[in-house]
């Protein structure tokens, strides 16, 4: 479950860049460069914690001699708040410029791993998967994907390169799953390959094609669980589109193996974090 440090390094850089600019103002007015303090990181609602890592690599990029220690690790559950996450100590100048920075990473990514948590808390005891999907913040990626396995969820494939996920235009362009699939079995070796369905008719010429990953697009509950008996384990289902907080475990006690949700990602509120100077 680690986060990726070329992804956070390229994330910190450009929000640094993007907040500070030129220079604080604030504070270089009003901070002398010799001042110390210490201060806290605090998760001020209920939520899992994420990206504590990515606040110490905010204002170590400011200045190196800040130390930030940990006071939970990333995927805990706090039940009640405000609660500590991170104790803080260096220079005050670095602390009070990578302030807003830090915070909006962190409340991001709590929210984001919040919000899987219900979803996975929702569907347990059936045995089904929790998904996200690329539906993410561009530029966020990988930190937004490191927050969904943070709340117990599995990452879907992280780009186009990974993968192949045959979707409804890409049939329309081919001629339909049995011209697309001609096509990919001499292709694809040691790649996975899922096709799209929008109706069992096409779950049908998906399985006589011999696909052996499909996704069950934008189908009610009923008609997964149509699809579950129809597939009859010759493939792994995975329900996708519009699928809520709400509708979740309808979907999952139909026995498919995969729920894919974007808005694990999409939709996510960020969570309240502050930090407290001592």
């Amino acid at each position: 479950m680690e986060l990726n440090e070329h992804a956070t390094q390229e994330v910190v850089t450009t929000a640094l860049r993007e907040d500070v600019g030129s220079g604080d103002l604030t504070t270089k007015l009003l901070v002398p460069q010799d001042r110390r303090c210490r201060a806290q990181l605090l998760l001020e609602e209920p939520g899992v914690v994420c990206g504590v890592s990515l606040a110490a690599a905010v204002f170590q990029r400011l200045d190196p001699t800040v130390v930030l220690t940990p006071a939970t690790d990333d995927g805990t559950r706090i039940e009640t708040a405000p609660a500590v996450v991170a104790e803080l100590a260096g220079p005050a100048a670095a602390i009070l410029t990578g302030e807003r920075t830090a915070l909006n990473l962190v409340g991001r990514l709590c929210g984001i791993a919040t919000l899987t948590r219900r979803y996975v808390d929702q569907v347990a005891g059936t045995g089904v998967t929790i998904l996200d999907t690329r539906k993410t913040t561009p530029g966020l990626r990988a930190l937004e994907k490191y927050a969904v396995r943070c709340g117990g969820g599995t990452n879907h494939r992280f780009g186009l390169d990974d993968a192949i996920l045959v979707k409804e235009n890409h049939l329309r362009i081919a001629g339909g799953i049995a011209a697309a699939t001609a096509v990919l079995a001499n292709h694809t070796a040691g790649i996975t390959v899922e096709v799209e369905a929008e109706t069992l008719d096409q779950l049908a010429e998906a399985l006589e094609a011999g696909v052996t990953r499909i996704l069950l697009d934008n189908m009610t509950p009923d008609q997964v669980a149509q699809a579950v008996e129809l597939t009859a384990g010759r493939a792994k289902l995975e329900a996708s589109g519009g699928i809520t907080i709400g509708t979740v475990r309808a979907y999952a006690e139909t026995r498919v193996d995969f729920i894919s949700v974007g808005a694990l990602t999409h939709a996510a509120r960020s969570l309240n974090v502050s930090l407290e100077v001592q």
